[in-house]
């Protein structure tokens, strides 16, 4: 009756959401006809009842990290709960997560550690499903809520509501929330919570740009959770890790810290952790130029984002898969699955997805031979990571739209004249890269902007730069960058110093070519053939410009892609052994 008089909505079978009147009635015939000390004890099992039945699910998911490892005993406690299934729980949890918030908003006197682990868990799974907006509504219910612990549960839910600001693009908003929660936490002298924000500080920060302090804020939590208890915790700090240091080009070290962490998620039950890790090493080995690999890490971390039913995660896996397409030279498929993901990462709100999902759209357009929306998905790109406040996008993103717009325009004019706007933005990117010490961004920079130089007639400040390449591709050891800066310089050397420099390049030439690597790029020695019979039939710089960009002497995109560093300590590039096309980021 209540229902066809519209005061109660039915949610699905025998459960109904109710109107405010008719709570406001049923809260004054609780009043009247019902002992309070008795109403209230059974408020206080219900919510016992649905912290225990919510961890269990979370714990399902995330295994047992510290916020749950005394509640969550393994298998037998889902058994006991009537779970038949990961999928089984993450149903209930999600027809039941409004009537556990509405069974929250009367928590007064309620057990505070039982309100603190179903807040804990609420706003975990707000933000595996991605439900932002709930979980703005469990912020203020914390503030709300009266208990002796009121503070540690405002600090856990802040913990996730920086979380969900760095998910929705506001990074500056979320670096500034979760540095206050890790001051907090280290004023209450509660190291575990401490070494957890940490972390997703660090994580933020690093898609900042801002990768060393990254690392160490997050190698600051993994001292902290050094106790053996705290190793379900430190499984992802140390993937958090992982990928900083890929990013920092450190792939022997970033594989090893991802191996690590996917054997502890696997200690501690985390299908969810065990997914993250998967994207991340799949991600490893594409800037090794391993494609197979990647793909099968890569599609083991889709399947257990499905299982998981973390929608956000899936979007981010076809980005890559789609990007894996790109990078073994099969642009079509790739172009699509960027497409779906990039939908998937707009039904999310996730907007660094759909960022970089541009960004990789635009590699693949370009690869297809679309420069002028390849362009354009770049420069939506460059205005994303601009808005949020990402360096380390945005670097990359002028750095290629700059490269690419360089060639639109020489393609039609058929030199590099008209190089002012690209050479700028590939100027702001050399600057990016720069003060986020990324030497590897920064040295392939400068080799485009002596692209630029040379065909504009600056040959010296072309070498000048050739040479500022060199020491960056050396620092981090990466041999393959290193070959294409010291080719790039032989070819200007005669233009340069027009009187010794033919001599010279040729000794430097001839050099090169002896002083093999597995890392080198097959298409340099093609190159470094080509350009050794043009020094050999003579160079006269008076009679004509430096013919390197027109004659495709110079590195395309895939040749930046690959790290010609070594993936594992002692090893040498998956693309020297098995002849897999250098394309990778």
């Amino acid at each position: 009756e209540l229902w066809r008089a519209g005061l109660v909505d039915r949610v699905r079978g025998e459960r109904y959401r109710m109107h405010d009147a008719v709570r406001s009635y049923a809260a004054a015939r609780l009043a009247a006809d019902e002992d309070r000390a008795g109403a209230a004890a059974a408020h206080e099992r219900l919510i016992r009842t649905y912290a225990q039945l919510a961890d269990t699910v979370i714990g399902m998911v995330d295994g047992r990290t510290s916020t749950r490892a005394g509640t969550y005993p393994g298998s037998g406690a889902v058994a006991g709960h009537g779970f038949t299934s990961l999928d089984a729980a993450l149903r209930w949890l999600e027809d039941e997560s409004s009537f556990i918030t509405a069974a929250l908003r009367h928590a007064e006197g309620v057990d505070q550690r039982a309100v603190l682990n179903l807040l804990g868990a609420l706003c975990d799974f707000c933000l595996l499903r991605g439900d932002l907006y709930r979980l703005g509504e469990i912020d203020e219910l914390a503030q709300a809520v009266r208990t002796t612990g009121q503070a540690r549960l405002v600090r856990s839910v802040q913990w996730r509501t920086g979380i969900a600001a760095r998910q929705l693009g506001e990074l500056d908003k979320a670096r500034t929330t979760l540095a206050s929660v890790v001051d907090q936490y280290f004023e209450d002298r509660h190291e575990a919570g401490a070494a957890r924000a940490l972390v997703s500080l660090g994580i933020t920060l690093h898609h900042q740009g801002n990768l060393a302090e990254a690392a160490a804020r997050i190698s600051e939590a993994i001292a902290l959770q050094a106790p053996p208890e705290l190793a379900g915790d430190r499984a992802w700090a140390l993937h958090a890790l992982g990928a900083v240091e890929r990013d920092r080009t450190r792939v022997a070290e970033a594989r090893a810290l991802l191996e690590r962490s996917l054997a502890l998620h696997r200690e501690s039950g985390s299908v969810h952790g065990e997914a993250w890790a998967h994207f991340q090493l799949g991600q490893v080995f594409l800037r090794t130029g391993d494609v197979p690999r990647a793909e099968t890490e890569l599609r083991r971390a889709l399947d257990l984002y499905g299982r998981t039913h973390d929608a956000r995660g899936e979007a981010w896996a076809l980005t890559q898969l789609g990007r894996a397409r790109v990078v073994d030279g099969d642009p079509g498929p790739g172009v699509e699955r960027l497409r779906e993901a990039l939908a998937r990462h707009r039904e999310a709100e996730d907007a660094r997805g759909e960022a970089w999902t541009l960004y990789h759209l635009g590699h693949a357009l370009e690869e297809q031979g679309e420069r002028d929306p390849a362009v354009r998905e770049l420069e939506r790109a460059r205005t994303m990571f601009s808005r949020m406040r990402d360096v380390y996008g945005l670097a990359c993103a002028r750095h290629h739209s700059g490269r690419v717009t360089r060639d639109q325009r020489a393609a039609l004019t058929g030199n590099l004249r008209n190089s002012g706007f690209a050479r700028q933005l590939l100027v702001d990117a050399r600057a990016d890269f720069r003060r986020i010490g990324l030497a590897h961004g920064e040295a392939w920079t400068c080799l485009e902007l002596a692209v630029v130089d040379g065909g504009n007639g600056r040959p010296a400040q072309a070498v000048a730069l050739c040479e500022a390449a060199v020491g960056l591709f050396a620092s981090y050891g990466d041999r393959r960058g290193e070959d294409w800066a010291r080719f790039l310089r032989c070819t200007l050397l005669p233009y340069a110093s027009p009187g010794a420099g033919p001599e010279t390049a040729r000794a430097e030439l001839a050099a090169l070519a002896a002083a093999t690597h597995p890392a080198r790029d097959a298409r340099l020695t093609d190159c470094a053939e080509a350009y050794g019979v043009i020094l050999a039939r003579g160079v006269d710089p008076v009679q004509g410009d430096w013919p390197g960009w027109r004659l495709s002497l110079v590195p395309n995109r895939h040749s930046r892609e690959i790290l010609g560093v070594p993936p594992a300590p002692g090893g040498v590039p998956p693309a020297a052994e098995s002849g897999v096309p250098p394309t990778a980021e």
